[in-house]
């Protein structure tokens, strides 16, 4: 476990209308001390090309390929197993963050001595 790494962890299922913003929305962030887990849970549109465009330019982005359809609660499991930091962040593929969000969460997180928060 790397200290104070987050681990975003987004399961991703025929998101090819939202998954390159999702993905922006986390490369913008002020805070970079992150890796991206995505599972792409055989999808069948071009989500999977999409997010391997963006795997190729940063190599905090990690993409695993499901054998089989698992569903958004068993994907975010299989990652969480995937994941190497303190700190965990669920992101659902068709959401984004505004830039500043993973600073202001791990600020307060650590200000308040706080394992848990939700945004």
């Amino acid at each position: 476990m790397e200290k104070n790494k987050v681990s975003i962890i987004i399961p991703v299922y025929n998101a090819e209308k939202f998954i390159g913003e999702t993905i922006e929305s986390v490369i913008f962030q002020t805070y970079t001390n992150w890796e991206m887990l995505i599972l792409n849970d055989r999808s069948t549109d071009g989500s999977y090309e999409i997010i391997q465009k963006y795997v190729q330019k940063d190599d905090r982005i990690k993409v695993i390929n499901s054998e089989k359809n698992i569903g958004v609660v068993e994907g975010r499991n299989r990652l969480i197993n995937e994941a190497d930091g303190e700190y965990i962040a669920f992101l659902d593929a068709d959401d984004y963050w505004k830039e500043d969000k993973l600073e202001k969460q791990i600020e307060f997180m650590k200000k308040k001595d706080i394992a848990i928060s939700c945004t």
